[in-house]
């Protein structure tokens, strides 16, 4: 017993460290034109064509405020993500299957750089945006993938309602 909480501990540790480490970067600024490439949960959007802003609110706590969002199939929808914490936050759209693989590459590879249209990186106490076509009904997910917030449970749900 004593070695399974040593080595929890040790793993709590490391992943505070991994998310100090990755929390000094600058995420927020995206370079060149965004990559429309389509995904099981949609694709990239123009803003243009957003008819919808939905606020979330990330927190130090490791929730998103609200965890819930319903849109409706071929919807564009731009969301404003602040955050409220002293540490970095960011919010990743995708499949259960897609974050899983990704928070564990972000747990091995913390100062690993990514920037894709369907995820935004925010400093604590700035506020962020991406915009996204959800052309695809079905449910899915947002977290923030920063290692030890997933784990931590900071996740979200997106409802896409198929189009009538």
């Amino acid at each position: 017993m004593k070695k399974i909480n040593a080595l929890l501990a040790a793993v709590l540790i490391g992943m505070s460290l991994a998310a100090a480490a990755h929390e000094g970067e600058d995420h927020s600024k995206k370079a060149g034109p965004v990559k429309k490439e389509q995904k099981d949960w949609g694709i990239a959007g123009d803003a243009k064509a957003a008819k919808r802003t939905v606020e979330l609110t990330m927190s130090d706590s490791m929730r998103f405020t609200p965890d819930r969002v319903e849109v409706k199939q071929g919807e564009t929808v731009k969301f404003v993500v602040k955050n409220s914490g002293k540490m970095l936050h960011e919010i990743v759209i995708g499949t259960k299957k897609e974050l899983d693989e990704h928070a564990a590459l972000m747990v091995k590879f913390p100062n690993m750089e990514h920037d894709e249209p369907y995820m935004a990186h925010v400093p604590a106490g700035k506020a962020g945006e991406l915009v996204w076509t959800f052309n695809r009904p079905g449910e899915f997910d947002f977290a923030c993938l920063i290692a030890g917030h997933y784990q931590a449970g900071m996740t979200g749900k997106i409802k896409v309602a198929a189009a009538k």
